[in-house]
């Protein structure tokens, strides 16, 4: 949920100039327009349990030390009662309301202004910027300002924390769970009025999709790209801020907090720092490139959007340094470079396996990778309209070495966050745990798609490339 991915497959640029899609049949385009039992049923669970979920998390630390089975023995063996759990955790107050109304309204102004950043840096692509077609054929126009608006962000909390001391660093933690019940609100909101608004008055009605489940319409969403005005894109806006922003001042936050109880910052809450700040980064310095990835070319913008970039993207991607405030984790030298190295070899391989492909895109095809020509896969698919069309699926580089090779870095990049935190607990596992289910199912799931629109020409492909993830495994 809430996970932001380049998505499905190695294609590059098509004959008839159709890029990512266009043109195919708008069933190959977003969400589904009928309902299994088997997706309603996972609607449903998530709109039951996602919530209760990072509730139970987050109570586990905040009353329980950050034991997850504790809390659950308890409950079953009749020690404690779920009444007295809900009263000790701190409730809605009118100082985190303001804070996070504060902290939303900021970064709506930070998203309206214009992108200088990319006259200043070097290679950076900012500004206006062109996204894919959508399934009604409209190519939407984004201002790209999201490593603007970080800087910014990030140089009002360090002249805070060293000159200003407007507020104190450990404001976040300090007002954490008070702040839950703020996200909450604001992605019950904001899921609710895009629902009523596809009804009502959606940006584009051919670019929206009616199940007749409610359910799957909710979490799903029905717009694909639900605007107020010409500027102010629902997606991109909750996709990038407020919570991507907001992921590394939260960590600092938490190492901020560790500093005043413990004395200093341990090595293992600077990993977690680095680590995470150079996924953020490279999150908004490739932005532009994020117009083209599976949440803006796919994703509906319903619950699973509005609600998980809210409320479950900063309150689970964040429990490493979470925990490290309660547990605060002092890793040997050999530990720490072991684990620095792992990391930064699962954000090469994610890196670079996404550049093959944007390379290979670009060129059509007309490009080395590892020094040779690439080598690729040609594939036909029959659009609506009975017209044939052609793609490229890319063999060479890391594409060669998996399907989905980009995922495989990014594991390895969510095991380094988690083994940061040592053994004494499975609450820091819990990310890479969710990552493995998610991307495992997005694999799963791009690649049920990708063989409805080639055919037997994506049997020729996998026939090639064999593996989806790890080589000689899976």
């Amino acid at each position: 949920m809430a996970a932001h991915k380049e998505s499905k497959c190695p294609e590059g640029s098509k004959s008839k100039h159709v890029i990512n899609g266009a043109g195919a049949s708008q069933a190959q385009w977003g969400r589904a327009w009928k309902v299994d039992w088997f997706s309603l049923s996972s609607v449903i669970f998530l709109l039951l349990f996602a919530p209760f979920i990072v509730y139970y998390l987050i109570m586990s630390c905040d009353q329980y030390n950050c034991s997850l089975t504790t809390p659950a023995i308890e409950l079953f063996t009749g020690k404690t009662h779920l009444s007295y759990i809900r009263d000790r955790m701190p409730s809605l107050t009118w100082k985190a309301a303001g804070l996070y109304l504060s902290w939303v309204l900021f970064q709506v102004v930070l998203y309206r202004l214009p992108d200088l950043v990319h006259k200043l840096i070097p290679h950076y692509r900012g500004g206006l910027q062109e996204g894919a077609v959508t399934p009604a054929g409209v190519i939407l126009n984004y201002e790209v300002n999201g490593l603007q608006a970080w800087l910014i962000t990030h140089a009002l909390w360090f002249a805070n924390m060293y000159h200003f001391h407007w507020f104190s660093p450990t404001i976040i933690f300090d007002n954490w769970i008070p702040l839950l019940w703020c996200a909450n609100i604001l992605g019950y909101t904001v899921s609710i009025f895009v629902f009523v608004k596809a009804y009502w008055f959606p940006t584009n009605a051919k670019d929206c999709k009616f199940t007749g489940n409610f359910f799957y319409d909710f979490m799903m969403g029905i717009e694909f790209n639900p605007r107020l005005g010409k500027w102010f894109d629902f997606k991109l806006f909750f996709n990038g801020r407020p919570g991507i922003v907001a992921w590394t001042l939260i960590n600092l936050s938490y190492a901020a907090k560790q500093k005043e109880l413990y004395g200093q910052v341990t090595n293992s809450m600077i990993l977690v720092n680095v680590l995470q700040a150079l996924y953020v980064l490279d999150f908004f310095w490739n932005e532009a490139w994020y117009l083209k990835t599976i949440d803006i070319c796919h994703d509906h913008f319903g619950w699973y959007l509005g609600w998980g970039d809210c409320v479950w993207l900063p309150y689970t991607y964040t429990l490493q340094g979470l925990y490290l405030v309660y547990h605060p984790v002092q890793l040997s030298t050999g530990n720490a470079a072991g684990i620095l190295l792992l990391g930064l070899v699962g954000y090469y391989f994610f890196r670079m396996t996404n550049h093959q492909k944007d390379l290979f895109r670009r060129t059509d095809g007309n490009c080395k990778i590892w020094g040779t020509k690439a080598k690729y896969v040609e594939c036909s698919y029959m659009s609506a309209d009975g017209t044939k069309h052609y793609s490229k699926l890319l063999i060479s580089g890391f594409w060669g070495v998996a399907r989905h090779f980009n995922y495989t870095g990014d594991l390895l990049g969510s095991l380094a966050y988690c083994l940061s935190c040592g053994f004494d607990h499975i609450l820091p596992y819990f990310y890479i745990i969710y990552m493995t289910i998610l991307l495992v199912h997005r694999c799963i799931r791009d690649e049920h798609r990708c063989s409805s629109k080639y055919g037997k020409d994506w049997k020729r492909y996998c026939d090639v490339v064999s593996y989806r993830l790890f080589p000689g495994i899976f």
